[in-house]
């Protein structure tokens, strides 16, 4: 008898939809490594992805035969809910959900397990509505405004659908408990260690970040104005061209960039720079793996990952590691000048940034890290399930 308690079970990864490679598709990038013989469903898919994750069966929802999703793929989240109760997971044992938006929504069946991932609960109905929504024409807004409270119910309700839920960081988690009432475990996502090497400092300053409107682009670009540095976006969003009229000569956009070439940026960089707050963040993993500091905003999950020069009431889930050396500088208010000061004293200090000090501070997030964990929570999680069973 095998000693996995996962073997020969039938798993299905439940994603809310695949239109491109961010951290979430990273994060099933694993998984589908994990389980390889998953089967996977999702709302709906524009792009291709990973081999990995192009080498699951899938099956979309519903959702994949409205028109103009490539384009228009947000406009129909009303309809999400509906949509993700529509996936038939009838015949599988475990269910394992990835979610931002609906997916840990999706009902599995009686008997089954359901393990949900929670990158966030949904900004945009949450605590981002007015950064969401506020920019947006007046039919917008009161349309959004009376679909708000049946989504927020909505999302309540149906995370009792998942026996167990984790999440990518312990600010996601006080978010989780603040709007859910549900305590969940912290599974740190991964970060491709492989994919980044360290290079020579540039003359220039980065970010990596769709341009959506809670990164806090508008804030760089407009440090990057008041202090004329020079400045790199690769990312593309919804605000690009409401960012591109407020930009100065100093600032670059450059779109969406392959993989290779954005590793490339990280390894050239002088520095990177991450001015939102974020529920984990990805990126700065990849600045720290290519052996860059960081320059952030000192809210959110980026305690979790980077030991700022400059501490300031720190939460109590700051990296604590007394050999863990100081990853980058922070700066505690949502102000141009402000950004622009910690500049100021990462470019004072940048002697004490050791590029391979910095990556070693990356690889305890390593992919090989993270599939580890989330194979044994799994296992641990099944276990407990066939004893209450």
């Amino acid at each position: 008898m095998s000693s996995d308690p996962l073997q020969g079970l039938r798993v299905a990864l439940v994603h809310d939809w695949l239109t491109g490679l961010r951290g979430g598709e990273r994060v099933l990038d694993c998984l589908a490594q994990v389980f390889p013989q998953a089967h996977l469903f999702t709302l709906l898919k524009t792009a291709e992805l990973t081999p990995a994750i192009e080498a699951l069966d899938l099956t979309c929802s519903p959702a994949q035969r409205l028109p103009g999703l490539k384009r228009y793929y947000r406009h129909y989240l009303p309809l999400y809910p509906w949509a993700v109760g529509r996936l038939d997971l009838r015949g599988y044992d475990l269910v394992i959900s990835t979610s931002h938006c609906v997916a840990k929504g999706a009902k599995a069946a009686p008997g089954a397990l359901h393990l949900s991932y929670v990158f966030t609960p949904m900004r945009y109905i949450w605590d981002m509505f007015p950064l969401y929504f506020g920019r947006r024409g007046p039919l917008v807004r009161t349309a959004m405004g009376a679909l708000a409270p049946f989504l927020r119910s909505w999302d309540v309700r149906t995370c009792k659908r998942a026996d167990v839920i984790s999440c990518i960081s312990h600010h996601v988690a006080r978010r989780i408990k603040k709007h859910w009432g549900i305590e969940a475990r912290v599974i740190h996502p991964p970060v491709e260690l492989d994919r980044f090497s360290l290079g020579p400092s540039g003359d220039y300053y980065l970010m990596v970040s769709a341009l959506a409107p809670y990164k806090g682009v508008e804030l760089a670009v407009r440090a990057a104005n008041m202090a004329g540095f020079k400045l790199k976006i690769a990312g593309d969003g919804q605000e690009r061209q409401r960012l591109e009229s407020l930009s100065g000569p100093t600032v670059e956009f450059l779109g969406r960039v392959e993989d290779g070439e954005v590793a490339r940026l990280y390894a050239g960089c002088r520095a990177f720079i991450f001015p939102g707050e974020e529920d984990f963040g990805i990126t700065p993993l990849e600045a720290l793996a290519s052996g860059k500091p960081v320059l952030a905003l000192g809210r959110g999950g980026i305690w979790e990952t980077v030991t700022p020069l400059n501490p300031q009431s720190p939460p109590p889930e700051a990296v604590a590691e007394p050999d863990r050396a100081p990853g980058g500088v922070f700066f505690y208010q949502e102000e141009p000048r402000e950004l622009v000061r910690a500049l100021e004293i990462l470019d004072k200090s940048y002697h004490l940034f050791e590029p391979r000090q910095l990556r070693r501070s990356a690889s305890a997030f390593d992919r090989p890290v993270f599939k580890k964990h989330f194979r044994s929570f799994a296992a641990a999680s099944w276990l407990a399930h066939q004893n209450i069973s």
